[in-house]
């Protein structure tokens, strides 16, 4: 065994990339091959072990679907995704720093976070100040939720599309539970002539990501527990701007300092303030409004 070149090995598996593979092929490949033989040699991993793994992977993707995406979930639990996005806003700032990107904006981009494994594509739009609870939660902190989008130039977005969603008071979304309401705590809206959007959803809950299948047996595998901090998504799209995806995340929440896949930006943790007493709810809404949390999101430029 220790006559056997390993380094010859990767660099004839790297050879192997063909002359018609894309640019990006042929930058990135080499790389992920060589970081992949070197984790399987330094770890002596075995045949066995590297099956148990592959089957983890088939079993992630065998419960996937529209509503769940296990891959997804591991690669959260291991940091991945959040570890990306990290990337993205670097090469973000990097642009700016070179003048390449947002030269006019007023503010600075919000931050963006991970997508998760619960995002729908698809959802209804709903007007602007209508509810995202489509069943009642009694004793729920229901909550004004609402802002304005803002351009890269610094002006408020027309017609900017706002999508929002969030757990239920039990932890779970409503691609979990059969038995919730179609989108209860999900829905989409585009901003007014002002760039605003509003909504009364809940203010959300801390809560562990499903640990059932695979993401599971890696976090119990790694004795980590499986808990995020309260938090609620966005999906923030306007013409000629890039893509806002993140999440905001309840600043009395426990698990800011150990969220389970690495998400939580200081610039993301908000606060909820009591309900104005000049605020009109829904019809179906009074009598349960307890906070109010307005969050306004700055957008940058499509590249």
């Amino acid at each position: 065994m220790s006559n056997i070149d390993f380094s010859a090995y990767t660099d004839s598996v790297v050879n192997a990339i063909g002359p018609k593979a894309s640019p990006r092929v042929k930058q990135a490949f080499p790389i992920l091959i060589r970081k992949i033989h070197e984790f399987l040699i330094e770890a002596d991993v075995t045949t066995e072990e590297w099956m148990e793994a592959c089957n983890l992977m088939v079993e992630a993707g065998a419960i996937s679907s529209e509503k769940r995406n296990e891959v997804v979930l591991v690669t959260d639990v291991l940091g991945i995704e959040s570890l990306v996005n990290t990337l993205d806003q670097t090469r973000v700032q990097r642009k700016a720093a070179n003048g390449v990107a947002n030269s006019s904006a007023k503010e600075n981009p919000t931050d963006s976070a991970i997508l998760g494994p619960f995002y729908r594509s698809g959802v209804p739009v709903q007007p602007n100040g209508t509810c995202i609870i489509r069943q009642d939660e009694p004793g729920a902190p229901y909550t004004h939720l609402f802002g304005t989008i803002y351009g890269a130039d610094g002006k408020p977005l027309p017609n900017a599309l706002v999508d929002i969603w969030h757990d239920a008071p039990d932890g779970f979304y409503d691609a979990q539970s059969p038995e919730k309401p179609e989108y209860h705590c999900r829905g989409r809206f585009k901003t007014d002539a002002e760039g605003r959007y509003s909504t009364v959803c809940l203010r959300p809950t801390a809560y562990p990501i499903p640990f059932d299948h695979s993401a599971g047996k890696l976090l119990q595998m790694m004795d980590r527990h499986p808990y995020r901090p309260a938090h609620i998504h966005f999906w923030i799209e306007a013409d000629g701007h890039k893509t806002l995806v993140t999440q905001i995340f309840d600043s009395d929440s426990d698990y800011l300092t150990d969220d389970a896949v690495f998400a939580v930006r200081d610039k993301l943790i908000v606060y909820f303030q009591p309900i104005s007493k000049d605020y009109t709810p829904p019809k179906e809404c009074e009598g349960k409004m307890k906070f109010e949390l307005q969050q306004d999101f700055h957008l940058q430029k499509a590249e």
